[in-house]
């Protein structure tokens, strides 16, 4: 017999990002990680199309979390070791609940 389970207390934690030229996107925080060098966030990308949605390529979009004057706000990560080290620790913390490949 198989029982169907609902998580009706799931809520999804969002976050709302707007680049330089002003444009918005919505993403779902999957994880955090703080490490020596800072803190980071896995991201995926979310639609109110559902047709973009499975248009996207589904990869994670990192950011580091940084403040400046008591202000946080989230950058890209520039230096490819670092982005390497910090996408192998999501890569492997995230493995268990999705399907990621190694580029």
């Amino acid at each position: 017999m198989s029982e169907n389970i609902k998580n009706e207390n799931y809520t999804p934690d969002l976050i709302n990002l707007t680049d330089e030229e002003g444009n918005e996107y919505n993403f779902e925080v999957l994880d955090r990680l703080d490490t020596d060098t800072g803190s980071y966030l896995a991201l995926l990308p979310m639609y109110d199309d559902p047709q973009k949605m499975l248009d996207d390529s589904g990869e994670l979009v990192i950011v580091k979390e940084e403040e400046e004057d008591g202000e946080f706000f989230y950058s890209e990560i520039e230096d490819d070791d670092e982005y390497e080290t910090v996408a192998d620790a999501f890569s492997d913390r995230l493995a268990d609940f999705y399907e990621i490949e190694d580029e």
